[in-house]
């Protein structure tokens, strides 16, 4: 039995829907019932529990072999991911394969990368086997400016010039499988990107070729884009992470082009242009 937390999430649900594919048995964590209909599936069971609850991940764990930990995006992320990996060591867990990001590192400036790279020493000094994932930014993330696209032809994002190798989600959770139901993946870190790295400008101009519109890239200040984000509802240190990560890509730290996709799954990582292709109706809606 394999476990999956964050299973309604953009890698979750994509990890669930392969895994069920291929015939293996899947325990899905979610917090709510009512967010399981979308993953329901062949060998899908459903486990209600929450990784600020300790009691409900021991219920979760019972029987399971194998563990892929996504630590949500959360303040208190370190600490859920803390309670998850206590509870596989009371469950027995064989491996866990965890979620982390291109880039983590214990000293970054970039919160969310910092909480990854915490989450990681957790893992290595808790004695169970662990493969590490770490992607860089998912091209599903670029379906957030659906509506400005639509109703615009304009794509608003902090990052100037920068060239960042997005990654499918979809790629992200092929990894992930073979990791949890192939041997030999214990004590493996998997940097995983997309096949190239593009600016937004280039994003644009994919867009506009799927979409047959325009679409045009429009460079935002981090101040401008903070007060967007804050005025959608986002907390405050929230739009300041996101903010934070993408000063990291600025630099451009997210430009890295890896094989990882390739060499563990032998297959060609999607390109953008395939991913807005798959996706064009999405991008067409408002």
């Amino acid at each position: 039995m394999i476990l999956i937390t964050g299973a309604t999430g953009t890698i979750g649900s994509e990890t669930v829907k392969q895994l069920s594919a291929a015939g293996f048995a899947v325990r899905a964590l979610v917090r709510t019932p009512a967010k399981a209909a979308a993953i329901q599936g062949p060998g899908v069971e459903i486990a209600v529990g929450d990784l600020g609850e300790p009691a409900t991940l021991d219920a979760a764990l019972r029987g399971v072999e194998r563990a892929f930990l996504l630590p949500p995006l959360d303040e208190r992320s370190v600490w859920l991911q803390e309670n998850f990996i206590a509870a596989c060591q009371r469950a027995g867990i064989r491996q866990i394969v965890k979620l982390s990001a291109l880039g983590d590192d214990l000293a970054s400036p970039v919160p969310f990368l910092r909480w990854h790279a915490e989450g990681r020493q957790i893992l290595e000094g808790c004695g169970i086997p662990f493969t590490d994932l770490k992607p860089n930014s998912f091209m599903q993330n670029v379906l957030v400016a659906m509506p400005t696209i639509a109703a615009e032809g304009a794509l608003y994002q902090p990052a100037a010039d920068a060239k960042i190798s997005h990654v499918d989600a979809r790629d992200i959770a092929s990894v992930a499988v073979k990791a949890l139901t192939e041997a030999g993946h214990e004590g493996k870190t998997y940097p995983i990107t997309g096949p190239e790295a593009l600016s937004f400008d280039e994003i644009a101009a994919i867009l506009s070729e799927v979409l047959r519109k325009p679409v045009r890239y429009v460079s935002v200040s981090p101040t401008d884009y903070k007060q967007s984000l804050l005025r959608y509802g986002t907390p405050e240190w929230l739009a300041d992470g996101v903010n934070a990560l993408y000063a990291w890509y600025r630099e451009g730290n997210g430009a890295v082009v890896t094989r990882s996709v390739t060499e563990v799954t032998k297959n060609t990582p999607i390109s953008f242009d395939q991913f807005a292709r798959d996706y064009a109706r999405a991008f067409q809606a408002v």
